[in-house]
């Protein structure tokens, strides 16, 4: 495009699905079916930890109407995971896998049926019988990293999934230059991502005799390979369709249903189709980690950082499917988004008999800056400072050496987003700095107002060595003039509008107008790699895959080549791991920035919160599609409002007892908060694409500590301990003796 104001960079363009998701017209996997399609249902564990003896499938195979059951016999090789294979598709005995007969968790599938009808697949799972030898379990982190704990995988004798160190300075002289102190207990618990639609697929052979499964998922590619690798096929016999995604949030990294739909397609040589309802979804897939943290930060009498000690344990649940790295992030960033020069770091991720954890947008840094940002918090009423000052005065900044001994990369802009939370919030500039204002008391005697401040940062993009790719096609057609483009692209939607700006990055690389590119996406059989929709990453790996694309096209076309086609595989600056003594890393490539301001009101008779305002200010690099970016926050916002106030999953002895949305409650319109104001800053990237950094979790973020400091500045008490229920917060003011008549 000659002229700037014809870019269609940071044009709010309409989402290309729109009028299909809201007229119903959009298919998802539970809407597709196939003319003689099959019906599978699973049945699943009824231990947490116990071996399978056997299988009796003869009542159900006697049922008419049941094609197949299938068991752990039938999976060619009986293991799958996300980073480390360590789960069964079936358990049970038989096979070469070492541990495969044994149940961990009630999310364990035993056996799946196949039938005529949905309903006889159900009776038949009813009348399989599963014998079982009871083995010890451990649903405690801390108890299951003991020498006395039960151990779950063969080859772990200690439940260590990961542990990770960080050791920077001299800690001795860290305290000794402190003169505050200050130490906390922080916990958190379980998230169910409850997306919108629940898990469902139908596989099938396709016309080129490969299994095809069309599901909902983040990693067309990854998904294949995990399919492929179970069957012992070629990855050519194999493919992976998205159609329209209900919601993922990282709840659709791991497997649910892809890989038994495949084998029984593929076996079966019939189309098969699966649909779980949502006590089904919340029982049987993975969950945001429980986290506990033990933190001890001191610091000078101006409030300069001069040591900070953190021990973290995550439980994983009954396999890894992304603990080791949920837990890395957590552990880069429990020391939030501030210099220090002494620190000390110890992060395990333990292997216990609960519903396995897993990916959840934030990816363990909501749990982390949950701790970090309290202890600053801690630090400036310790200190009598601003909590802005105190923030701005230890804050990262453009050459600054993170915890793990290197400089962060180039594009630190953490001041200037605190600076512009705060300016836009309930701060003003005074002659000794930045100060904030008080709230206006409630008419309403029972009620108190209070005012809190968090920030943090996250990661851009894969971390700490994991190999980080993505693949864009570019096909450039017409004769004179280009009059249309094809965007080949495997990135899944997961409804946040990624296709809409991944064919706008297309129009702006190419220079034609929007209304010329179409997208052919999500389809192995089209496309190659383009990693996950997660990490924040798709705008910041497609952008830049999709301009090396473009270049190559418009070389071509220029050569007189036309139809002019492309492709280009971006690769990214690499990382490193942790170094297994010191920490010392480069673990990340881009991170992005995020503060927020939060007003609540707090009945002191009953506890309830209510979250009043939000002032959230995000560095974004380049605004790709403003209306798509305040959705992305607003939505965040509320969904990490449910996380802090209100979601708390009851998990007792491994299994879930609240199943439901009617008792595992999330915000409804009736529960947002009076107001979001979504502050935007353009710092650009320098590798990002037109200058864009990810940002879909920063929002997430920093909510929960901004929302405990202000129930603090409300009433003085800290609540440490999420989900900041009523219960909690009442508990927490009976025993401070406040609200007492």
């Amino acid at each position: 495009m000659s002229a700037a104001t014809d870019s269609v960079i940071g044009e709010s363009i309409k989402r290309i699905d729109a009028r299909g998701k809201v007229t119903g017209e959009t298919p998802y996997p539970g809407d597709i079916d196939i003319e003689g399609q099959l019906w599978m249902r699973i049945k699943f564990s009824e231990r947490a930890h116990a071996r399978v003896l056997g299988v009796d499938a003869a009542a159900a195979e006697a049922l008419p109407g049941v094609v197949r059951v299938f068991t752990s016999l039938d999976v060619p090789v009986n293991e799958y995971g996300l980073v480390i294979k360590d789960q069964p598709v079936l358990c049970g005995p038989g096979g070469d896998k070492v541990g495969a007969d044994v149940v961990r968790c009630y999310m364990d599938m035993v056996a799946v049926a196949v039938a005529e009808t949905d309903a006889i697949a159900r009776r038949a799972i009813e009348l399989l019988q599963v014998h079982y030898e009871d083995l010890p379990a451990v649903f405690d982190a801390e108890s299951a990293m003991l020498a006395s704990a039960p151990r779950l995988h063969p080859d772990c004798p200690d439940n260590l999934v990961a542990r990770y160190r960080i050791r920077r300075g001299e800690m001795a002289a860290g305290w000794r230059a402190a003169d505050v102190v200050v130490e906390g207990t922080y916990e958190t618990t379980w998230q169910e991502h409850a997306y919108l639609q629940p898990e469902a697929g139908l596989g099938y052979i396709d016309e080129a005799n490969r299994v095809t499964v069309v599901v909902a998922g983040q990693w067309t590619h990854e998904d294949q390979e995990q399919i492929y690798h179970a069957l012992c096929l070629p990855p050519e016999r194999v493919r992976v369709i998205y159609p329209a995604i209900g919601g993922a949030f990282g709840g659709r990294e791991d497997m649910s249903v892809q890989i038994v739909l495949a084998l029984a397609a593929w076996t079966l040589r019939r189309p098969v189709k699966i649909q779980w309802n949502r006590e089904e979804s919340i029982l049987y897939h993975h969950k945001r980690h429980p986290i506990k943290v033990r933190a001890k930060w001191g610091a000078t009498g101006d409030g300069r950082l001069t040591a900070i000690e953190c021990q973290v344990i995550g439980d994983a649940g009954a396999y890894n499917y992304t603990s080791n790295k949920v837990l890395g992030n957590a552990h880069l960033t429990v020391s939030g988004a501030y210099e220090v020069d002494n620190i000390h770091i110890d992060t395990y991720a333990v292997y216990t008999n609960n519903i396995p954890s897993g990916a959840f947008r934030g990816f363990g840094a909501p749990q982390a800056l949950l701790a970090a940002e309290g202890q600053m918090n801690r630090l400036a009423a310790a200190l009598n400072m601003d909590p802005l000052e105190i923030r701005l005065k230890n804050s990262i900044r453009e050459g600054s050496i993170g915890s793990v001994g290197t400089p962060f990369p180039p594009g630190v802009s953490m001041p200037q987003v605190f600076e512009a939370c705060a300016a836009d919030s309930w701060w003003h500039q005074t002659e000794a700095g930045w100060q904030l204002q008080a709230p206006a008391a409630p008419r309403d005697p029972s009620k108190r107002r209070g005012r809190g401040l968090a920030g943090g940062f996250k990661n851009v993009g894969f971390s700490f060595g994991f190999p980080e790719h993505c693949w864009a096609g570019i096909e450039l057609q017409g004769s004179a003039e280009i009059e249309g483009v094809v965007l080949y692209h495997a990135g899944a939607d997961v409804g946040q509008g990624a296709h809409t700006a991944l064919m706008q990055m297309a129009a702006e690389a190419v220079g034609v107008p929007f209304a010329r590119v179409q997208l052919v996406a999500s389809d192995t059989a089209t496309s190659g790699s383009s990693g996950s929709a997660s990490a924040s990453r798709l705008s910041f790996m497609s952008g830049n895959a999709i301009r090396g694309a473009a270049a190559l096209a418009l070389r071509k076309w220029q050569d007189e080549e036309r139809p002019a086609k492309a492709e280009f595989m971006y690769h990214p600056p690499p990382t490193t791991p942790f170094d297994p003594q010191t920490g010392y890393a480069e673990p990340n490539f881009a991170y992005g920035y995020v503060a927020e301001a939060v007003e609540v009101e707090v009945d002191i008779e009953t506890g309830q919160v209510q979250l009043l305002e939000v002032v959230c200010a995000n560095d974004v690099g380049k605004v790709i599609n403003r209306q798509q970016l305040e959705g992305q926050i607003e939505g965040a916002i509320v969904q990490a409002q449910g996380y802090a106030l209100m979601e708390y999953l009851v998990s007792r002895d491994g299994r879930i007892l609240n199943p439901y949305l009617s008792t595992y409650l999330i915000p409804t319109s009736l529960d947002v908060p009076l107001r979001v104001k979504s502050v935007v800053l353009e710092c650009p990237d320098p590798i990002g694409p037109w200058g864009a950094r990810g940002m879909a979790e920063m929002p997430f973020l920093p909510l929960a500590p901004a929302i405990a400091a202000a129930i603090y500045d409300a009433t003085g008490v800290w609540i440490d301990s999420q989900p900041f229920t009523a219960q909690k917060v009442v508990a927490a003011l009976r025993a401070a003796r406040i609200g007492e008549v």
